[in-house]
């Protein structure tokens, strides 16, 4: 058996991805899944080999490459018309590429492949961890894709409702008991600590703690693939040094900076642009009423996409010999720290599902997401008292709600009040692709 996939049984929360559920089985064509690393991509992959050996596909028929071993085109095409002879053209076959895009020139060898008609009858699954890379080079395969109604996949941290569902954590109370709303108030401060990533999970889950090697692989990789792409590894701890001490707040290019090293603050946007392809950060611009769309020259607001990301990147930043006891718990029990992650929390469950901005005013509303051709504002106070003079903006929308820790007021300075946690509960599973 696979050691990955050995080592998975072995966990006290062994996770099977929902995604397995839509990839293709019979439809031949070149599909793809994007994703931060680290969040299972490669996992899914051998899983989904398990599942076709279960439906009777022959092994000879499934074929696995990482793109981590791979030089270039050249070397892709040489590799994939190897096996192409051996392939019986009654049923289809499979070929998995994970991590394409450190394949140089990758895009040139498939477009090669596909037009040397090397392709017919194989269903060509691609990962790769910068979405806008596989985007750009998917444009270069137009009519080459296959007949299947999706064959674009995203993968994202488990959300809040899926890490309940996997580890049972908030039990079987009623949903709107005293009992369930502690549970899950419980149930959401381990997931600021861990957040939806399956490691730091089973961690917690088996320890107690996130171990020291779980920090220091994510940043590695990080890291390591920001080098790849000829960024800068002091540039990059500039960047996200500024980003932490300013989580929650708003910035402008300009104003990150002037406070480093960096000349210019086209670097800062190239190198967060970057981080955000990696799904490692969010940019949450301020929003246009007038247009329903972002406003270009306002400052931003910047988060990690999920708790443990931000962590992680503290634990590089700030290196010390146990991150989780010297720099997570000590952040968790900090209410203003607290409430920043979960308002970061709640703006990346809303960005998986729906175009989301703040809104800027007399004062802020944290989340601003678009529906049904009008958006929605949401005002996250995970603290214990809530100020009126903290509500002017929200007040000004007929449909504000606010989301808070409060789980025993429907209304709070008459505006409608929800529990945080069961909010980001009841908006349920990420999705499997990019929604928006």
């Amino acid at each position: 058996m696979d050691p990955q996939l050995r080592e998975l049984r072995r966990l006290p929360f062994a996770y099977r991805y929902p995604i397995l559920a839509h990839l293709p089985v019979d439809e031949p064509g070149i599909y793809s899944i994007t994703g931060g690393r680290r969040i299972g991509k490669s996992t899914v992959l051998k899983q989904w080999m398990c599942d076709l050996l279960d439906l009777g596909v022959q092994p000879q028929r499934i074929s696995y490459l990482t793109g981590e071993l791979v030089d270039d085109h050249h070397a892709l095409v040489a590799l994939l018309t190897r096996d192409a002879p051996d392939r019986s053209p009654a049923q289809p076959a499979y070929l998995l590429v994970d991590e394409v895009t450190y394949i140089r020139g990758w895009d040139r060898g498939v477009k090669f492949l596909a037009d040397a008609g090397l392709l017919e009858n194989l269903i060509l699954v691609l990962t790769g961890s910068d979405s806008v890379i596989i985007h750009e080079a998917r444009g270069l395969l137009p009519g080459r894709r296959g007949r299947a109604p999706r064959v674009d996949f995203h993968l994202y941290p488990l959300s809040f409702s899926q890490y309940l569902d996997v580890s049972g954590a908030a039990g079987d109370s009623e949903p709107d008991s005293p009992e369930a709303a502690a549970a899950l108030t419980d149930a959401f401060r381990r997931y600021l600590m861990h957040g939806g990533y399956l490691t730091a999970i089973n961690d917690m889950a088996a320890h107690g703690r996130i171990e020291p090697a779980t920090f220091a692989v994510y940043c590695d990789w990080i890291r390591g693939d920001m080098t790849k792409r000829g960024k800068q590894e002091h540039f990059l701890n500039e960047i996200l040094g500024s980003v932490v001490r300013r989580y929650g707040s708003q910035v402008t290019w300009n104003s990150l900076a002037r406070d480093l090293s960096i000349d210019h603050p086209t670097t800062v946007a190239d190198y967060i642009a970057l981080l955000s392809r990696m799904d490692v950060l969010i940019v949450q611009h301020a929003m246009r009423e007038d247009r329903l769309a972002g406003a270009p020259k306002k400052a931003r607001k910047v988060a990690f996409t999920d708790p443990f990301i931000f962590h992680a990147v503290r634990s590089w930043l700030d290196p010390v010999e146990d991150p989780f006891a010297d720099q997570v718990k000590p952040a968790l029990a900090d209410s203003e720290w607290t409430g920043r992650l979960a308002e970061a929390c709640a703006v990346a469950h809303h960005h998986r599902l729906h175009p989301t901005f703040y809104l800027k005013g007399d004062g802020e509303v944290d989340i601003a997401y678009l529906m049904d051709g009008g958006f929605q504002p949401i005002e996250v106070k995970w603290t214990g008292q809530i100020r009126s003079a903290d509500l002017k903006q929200a007040r000004k929308y007929r449909n504000s709600i606010i989301c808070s820790k409060v789980a025993t007021a429907d209304r709070i300075h008459g505006l409608p009040n929800e529990l945080l946690p069961l909010h980001l509960q009841r908006l349920g599973e990420s999705p499997h692709y990019v929604t928006w």
